[in-house]
Parts: structure tokens; C-alpha cells; sequence
């Protein structure tokens, strides 16, 4: 059978004694693999590197950062700070305070206001007053009206109407309004909120809201309750770079990024320093004031674009994200307005927020500033990608730079400042005046292009909503201040009309959906506290037959339109 394999001899091993058989090589197994399998891997490993890439992409940028900056140090230890805030609200729960029957028992530092003095100073309180009867009757304690469900919105639980309106109040010589107002804050305003809240929106509508309510009525209720809110807010700086979450829970002190990224807007990070300041000068304690300041400091040290910043920074690194956005409308406009404001607070002594500013201001000049056809109006547009294409649009936001700049230069900054003002100033006024219900749309785009295009401007359906933002007036209301101008009394006087027209609804304002149907301007169902705080405030202040009833050499005003007084 075998042939010539005849002495060939079979044996016979047990199985236990063989030796195991070599493991497959990792190219053997990778080559039988079907394509499939294959691309399916690729897919897998390709997202995890994206992933991976987005979320640390703040943290490589070293671009943003100049060479020769060390490691970045947050001004305070997580322990201390943590340690510091406990031992803080110990001490105010041992706080009572007595509740005041009326102005005349408020301290001898308040600021007395003698209400109305002109027919359209009278037209403005009517309309606070039907507002103030709607939040009242349906949404008393809560955030937001919902004017027209007859029902409430609440976005942090703390009141904001209230609280952001008290200064409002105050400077109208409501007394019983104020009253009414003020116990609610003593009695009812809960800080220990298990509940998220935004750093920012809390800073300037809340903690700005009851330093003004302090500073103008001297009642020390406001102070408590600020020092509370700020020792509450403190924990948002526990990062590693000093620059804060935007998040926080007030009851637990845990803060954190937004859900949908790891950074944080520019503008909000930069736009708690007017605030925190004045509550350390206020309190005597200068924690918040050497917390806040350290983020416009660390923010000095970046690389910019000629003075402009991208609107997102990484609170983890401390570095922007470089290939954002630059703009000075939405998460980049009041970056700009609280360096020059800052200034203006703290005695005009900080020379880097003043060169800062007046760098951002040639940069904006140099790389956003652009005229339309076919009439020329100048406006602020947008650079996208970090710097590398140009956006002619502009939000109605960044109709708050008119006045800032006409601000600086009464300060002193430089002259021509002012020529940028006013014609910036006109083209906010066009997005009014060439809307059929001369209300602004919240983005308006132009027209840069030498075409057949006769329009200007334009507006996309999407972006045709007015929210009853305050920005333009607040511009009118310090170019009259300034100037003494009357023409802006009337263009604000028009505002005002389309806004008893086509907002006011039997219980109080809402936003619209279209400016540009006055037949159907779809009604949103929402007052936010703001229209309140800043759009009444600013058309009051505006009407007024004395110019400086709050005046810009004694006070500052932060972004909610609360008065805060200058340092000297």
C-alpha cells in the first residue's frame, strides 16, 4: 500500500500531548476580513478620532496663545474657594433684615426720582404699567410672561421679571410697585435653587439687578441678597484655566460646560466683570472682584485678530476656539462693550481694557466695517471660519455699538469714534424705518454687490421675529444724553408707537414672529424680563427732559441696563 514509503511507521500520540497550533498572525486575520467588515472598521475608528479631535481641540490650539505664555494658573484654589464660599453662607444665615413701609425709611444714600415729567415719559409708564398688571395677575414670582395663554415661562425660577425690573421701578417713582416688589425679594426670592442656571444671565439680569436696586434705594436687603446670589455664582471659576463654566447649580455649587460643547461664549465670560466688581466694592470683599478680573486679564494675553476675538473659548484650556466666528453681534458684542466699561468703572486706571478696546475698534474698522449699495450705509458684518470669509449681516444686537462708542468718547477716547457712531447709528435706524411695521427684524442682511438689487437690505424669513430687544434704543438714549439731539427722541418715540400697535396684547407685550407683515405679525406669546429692565427703561430715560437723569459721568451701565456707580 505505502510502495516505497514501505518503512514508514505510524504512531499514535494522545491528543493532550500535541503542541498548540501557532496563533494567527494580526495581517492573516486583517486579510480575512471582507471589505465590509473592513469599511465598517474604518467608519468605527474614523468617528472616534473625530470625536476625540473636537473635544480637545481647544486645549492644542496653541495658536490662540502667544509664545512665551506660561501655564495658566487660575487665581484661587478649588479647595480654597470651596472652603471660602461655605464659610461665607454661614455668616449670612445669621443675616435678618427689617422689611422698609416705604422710600422714607430707606437709607439716607438713596436716590430720590420725581416720575414722569414729559406727556411721553407718562405714555411709557402706562405701558409698564399695563405689563407690570399681566405679570402680576398670571405670572407673579415666576421668570417670564406668557401674555397671551394667560400663563408664565420659567427659566431659572428666581423671579427675573421682578428682580430685573426693580430699578425700573425705582426710577419711575412707583413706590407702590416698588414695594410690592422689593418684599418679594426679601420674602420670597429663594437662592438655593437645585437648578441650573446660566452664569452670564443670571450675572447681569440678577446680581446687576440687586446691585442697582442697593446702590438707588440704599435698602441693604438688595446687598444680602447679592452677596448670597454671588457666592453661589463663585463656583463657576473652579476650572483649571480661571476662565468659568457657563453653568452652575446654585443649591449644590457643581458648574459645568453647556451640554452641546466644551466651551464657552466669549462674550459671556467677559461680561461678569462690571458686576463682580461692584458687588467686591460694595461687600468690601474683593474675591469676586479678583475672580471676574482675572478672565478679562488671561483674555489680554491671547493672540487675536487684530484686536477681535472668536465668540467661543474653551474653559478647560483657557484658549479660544480659533476657526470661530468673529463677530460683535450674538456671543461677541459685549466682550467689546464691558472693556471700555470696565474702564469707565474702575476710574479709567486700567490701561489694558482702554488698549484693548481701542485695538478691537481699529480691527473692526480694518476688517468688518462695509457700506451697501446702492446708498452706502455703513454696518458690522461678520467673519467666518476664524477670520477667513466676510458675512454681510448683522444682528440687531450689534445695535448697542453706537452708543458704546459715542460712550468713549465722552470719556475721552478717540474723536473720530464718533463719525462711526452716527452713521452706524443711521443704519440701525434703517432696519426700523424699512419694515412696514417699523419694528426691526432680530438679523438683518445687505447688499454689498454692484448689481441690479435695489434694496439695501433684506431680511430672511427665518430671522424676521422682533423679541423686544432694547440695543438701538439704548444707542439713542446716550447719543441724546450726549448730544442733546431731539431727532432721536422722536425715532425712539416711533419705536415705541409700532410697539403699542403691534406687541401690546390685553395682558401685557409679546414678541412677533414677522416684522414685515403688519396684517399678521404672528404673535409669540413670550415677555421677556428684559423688556422691562432695558426696552421700557431706555425709552423712559430717552423721553426724559433731563438728559442726564442717569447720569453717564456717575454711573455705568451694565448689559441689562443696570445703573452701577463709577468708581473714582
Amino acid at each position: 500500500m505505502f510502495g516505497e514509503y514501505n518503512d514508514f511507521v505510524a504512531v499514535n500520540v494522545p491528543a493532550e500531548g500535541l503542541p498548540e497550533k501557532k496563533k494567527k498572525n494580526l495581517w492573516r486575520w486583517w486579510n480575512q476580513l471582507s471589505r465590509f467588515q473592513r469599511n465598517v472598521f474604518y467608519m468605527v475608528i474614523s468617528v472616534l478620532c473625530f470625536t476625540t479631535l473636537y473635544f480637545s481641540i481647544g486645549n492644542i490650539d496653541n495658536a490662540t496663545v502667544k509664545s512665551n505664555k506660561q501655564k495658566i494658573v487660575s487665581p484661587l484654589s478649588k479647595e480654597n474657594l470651596e472652603n471660602y464660599v461655605k464659610d461665607q453662607e454661614n455668616k449670612l444665615e445669621e443675616i435678618e433684615q427689617p422689611i422698609p413701609a416705604d422710600f422714607e425709611n430707606y437709607d439716607k444714600s438713596s436716590v430720590l426720582f420725581k416720575g414722569p415729567t414729559t406727556k411721553r415719559q407718562q405714555a411709557v409708564v402706562q405701558a409698564f404699567k399695563h405689563a407690570w398688571k399681566g405679570y402680576k395677575k398670571f405670572a407673579w414670582g415666576h421668570d417670564h410672561l406668557k401674555p397671551i395663554s394667560e400663563s408664565y415661562h420659567d427659566w431659572f425660577g428666581l423671579g427675573l421679571t421682578i428682580v430685573d425690573s426693580l430699578d425700573t421701578i425705582y426710577i419711575m417713582g412707583l413706590k407702590e410697585e416698588f414695594a410690592e416688589a422689593r418684599n418679594w425679594v426679601a420674602e420670597h426670592l429663594n437662592l438655593n435653587q437645585d437648578r441650573d442656571v446660566n452664569l452670564f444671565e443670571t450675572t447681569i439680569r440678577v446680581l446687576g439687578g440687586l446691585l442697582s436696586a442697593y446702590h438707588l434705594s440704599g435698602d441693604s436687603i438688595f446687598l444680602d441678597k447679592a452677596i448670597d446670589l454671588g457666592l453661589r455664582l463663585l463656583p463657576s471659576f473652579k476650572t483649571e484655566s480661571g476662565i468659568p463654566f457657563s453653568d452652575v447649580n446654585l443649591a449644590t455649587k457643581l458648574s459645568h460646560p453647556p451640554k452641546w460643547s466644551p466651551v464657552s461664549s466669549t462674550s459671556e465670560v467677559a461680561t461678569l466683570q462690571l458686576e463682580f466688581t461692584d458687588l467686591s466694592r460694595s461687600s468690601g470683599d474683593f474675591i469676586f472682584e479678583k475672580t471676574a478680573a482675572f478672565v478679562s486679564e488671561h483674555i489680554h494675553t491671547l493672540t487675536k485678530k487684530d484686536g477681535l476675538v472668536p465668540i467661543f473659548i474653551n474653559a478647560f484650556s483657557g484658549n479660544f476656539r480659533s476657526y470661530s466666528t468673529i463677530t460683535f453681534g450674538a456671543r461677541g458684542d459685549s466682550y467689546y462693550e464691558y472693556l471700555v466699561k470696565q474702564w469707565i468703572q474702575t476710574g479709567k486706571t486700567v490701561d489694558y481694557l482702554k488698549n484693548d478696546y481701542l485695538e478691537a475698534i481699529e480691527g473692526m474698522k480694518k476688517n468688518l466695517v462695509r457700506r451697501t449699495v446702492p446708498n452706502g450705509y455703513l454696518f458690522v458684518g461678520e467673519l467666518l471660519g476664524g477670520g477667513k470669509e466676510f458675512k454681510p449681516k448683522m444682528d440687531h444686537l450689534t445695535c448697542y455699538l453706537p452708543g458704546t462708542l459715542a460712550l468713549g468718547v465722552h470719556h475721552g477716547l478717540p474723536s473720530d469714534h464718533m463719525n462711526l457712531a452716527y452713521e452706524l447709528l443711521e443704519t440701525c435706524y434703517q432696519t426700523y424705518a424699512q419694515q412696514p411695521t417699523f419694528l426691526a427684524p432680530e438679523i438683518t442682511y445687505f447688499n454689498i454687490q454692484p448689481t441690479d438689487q435695489a434694496n439695501d437690505i433684506y431680511v430672511k424669513t427665518p430671522d424676521a421675529h422682533n423679541l423686544l430687544r432694547p440695543e438701538f434704543i439704548e444707542s439713542l438714549w446716550y447719543m441724546y444724553q450726549i448730544t442733546k439731539n431731539t431727532t432721536y427722541q422722536d425715532w425712539g418715540w416711533q419705536i415705541f408707537e409700532s410697539f403699542e400697535k403691534y406687541t401690546k396684547v390685553s395682558n401685557g407685550y409679546t414678541s412677533i414672529g414677522d416684522v414685515r407683515n403688519p396684517e399678521n405679525v404672528k404673535p409669540r406669546d413670550m415677555m421677556e424680563s428684559f423688556f422691562l429692565s432695558e426696552t421700557i427703561k431706555y425709552l423712559y430715560l430717552l423721553f426724559s427732559d433731563d438728559p442726564k437723569l442717569i447720569d453717564i459721568d456717575r454711573y455705568v451701565m451694565n448689559s441689562e441696563a443696570h445703573p452701577l456707580p463709577i468708581q473714582s
